[in-house]
């Protein structure tokens, strides 16, 4: 990952390149004036506009390609707060389809990338209106198995069929595919035609647990429903029939509703307060048949890179969590630009504080969104930047699968350890030993002084994996 001041000396060159003619009228000018010309002034107003257009232009061009994050960035809007463990996601709608359609959980038994291929390389492109652009969504094939009606869920394979097709799925709710369910909407069959299955995709990440979900009661009792994928989908259906009540938030407040929906919505929450709904897995069986992970772009994962100067005037390693995306009419090739807003914890301790960023956000991370929402951030020596380290993060997140090799050759596995991977990370970094791969190789001569520690942090792993959430 380049550097911020690379970016900007390179942006400032492109900029002064393009808007030669400034700089050339400030020469011009200040030469007219020795000369006693009258019109110099002229050349010399329009030679410093320009020049100070260039620096604005330039470190606008640098702030948007380079994740950097400051006390600069605090989030203003105080009316909302978020929890810890809150994730809000807005994305863009699917059809509502016809008012005789199902409602339906699919479970994502295969799933394949059939084709994404935007043109706009490296820069930035934005489509004005709620367009959503088909080169930038990408095309997914997907065999789903689409669960009965409510009356026949619980009966093993009841009024159960499966479909294949192909679908756009925005980039924000990727991880609905991976995490494997789907909230779609089946539509009657016609004579001697297939029933059409509409995936909701919204309503996907909710199903899925990527979105967080809570319910405030009548009472104002407050219960956590994330997860729980039953409670989610009966509950979709009552805002369905209610009028399309809209499930765009964190928070359901019965408070705000009708009597009627409230009322039937309380009878839904007392049903699984007596017989409480077990927490849904993380990913549903069978993840390796639908992890498109490995074709979306991104930034591969590593251990990262460690500049000597940084490591030793005091640069660190924290991580920050997602509290907020938001979907934007922006894109870059590996990405959407979303607004997001994270939670930043310092490594000095000082309270954690909430930025509001808008940041291109990889396509192969937005795939594990329902596994983790954290990032890794590189901190300035003096503490006032932090820079978003997506080779690290990607790691971190598992899009790329770790390892370390021990000095007698034994290889670790560490898929679903990221705290084993985050100790590895700081110590390399604390030595400034760069290691931009996912395989830790410590057989290197150069990785003599930290092969003892990081083996003492390795060889606990006759322990269970643990996901990071």
């Amino acid at each position: 990952m380049r550097s911020y001041a690379g970016v900007l000396v390179g942006k400032l060159i492109f900029c002064a390149i393009c808007l030669c003619p400034a700089p050339i009228a400030l020469v011009v000018g200040f030469a007219a004036w020795r000369d006693g010309e009258d019109w110099a002034w002229i050349a010399l107003l329009i030679g410093l506009v320009g020049s100070v257009l260039i620096v604005v232009v330039a470190l606008r061009a640098t702030r948007n390609e380079v994740p950097r994050i400051s006390r600069g960035d605090l989030l203003r809007d105080t009316d909302v707060s978020y929890g810890d463990d809150t994730f809000v996601l807005w994305a863009p709608r699917s059809p509502a389809g016809s008012a005789r359609a199902r409602l339906a959980r699919a479970d994502v038994l295969e799933a394949s990338l059939v084709r994404y291929s935007p043109e706009g390389e490296a820069t930035f492109t934005t489509y004005g209106g709620d367009h959503a652009p088909d080169e930038f969504t990408p095309l997914i094939r997907l065999r789903l198995r689409v669960h009965g009606s409510e009356e026949a869920e619980d009966a093993e394979g009841s009024d159960a069929f499966e479909v294949t097709g192909e679908c756009r799925v925005p980039s924000v709710c990727l991880s609905a595919v991976t995490a494997g369910r789907l909230a779609v909407l089946v539509e009657p069959a016609g004579p001697g035609a297939d029933r059409k299955v509409v995936p909701l995709w919204p309503r996907s990440a909710l199903l899925a647990g990527t979105r967080t979900c809570r319910v405030i009661d009548i009472e104002g009792r407050t219960t956590e429903v994330t997860g729980r994928p039953g409670r989610l989908l009966r509950q979709m259906r009552i805002f369905r029939s209610a009028g399309g009540v809209e499930m765009i938030g964190d928070t359901i407040d019965l408070r705000r509703l009708d009597a009627d929906t409230a009322a039937r919505c309380t009878a839904l929450a007392e049903r699984y307060r007596a017989h409480p709904e077990d927490r849904a897995p993380v990913t549903e069986p069978g993840e390796e048949a639908r992890w498109i992970v490995d074709q979306l772009p991104g930034e591969p994962g590593a251990f990262g890179s460690v500049g000597r100067r940084w490591s030793r005037r005091g640069g660190v390693l924290v991580r920050a969590r997602f509290l907020k995306m938001a979907a934007t009419h922006t894109f870059q090739d590996h990405g959407p630009v979303l607004d997001t807003v994270l939670r930043v914890r310092p490594a000095d301790g000082t309270p954690p504080f909430d930025a509001a960023r808008r940041l291109t956000v990889p396509m192969d991370y937005l795939a594990v969104l329902h596994r983790t929402r954290e990032v890794v951030l590189s901190v300035s020596p003096n503490g006032r930047w932090y820079t978003i380290d997506w080779a690290r993060t990607n790691l971190l997140a598992g899009t790329t699968a770790a390892k370390v090799i021990a000095p007698d050759g034994q290889e670790f596995p560490l898929t679903g350890r990221p705290e084993v991977i985050w100790a590895l990370m700081n110590l390399l970094a604390s030595h400034a030993l760069a290691n931009p791969t996912p395989v830790l190789d410590l057989r290197k001569p150069r990785m003599n002084a930290v092969a003892g520690t990081s083996m003492d942090v390795v060889r606990p792993l006759s322990d269970p994996p643990y996901r990071v959430r």
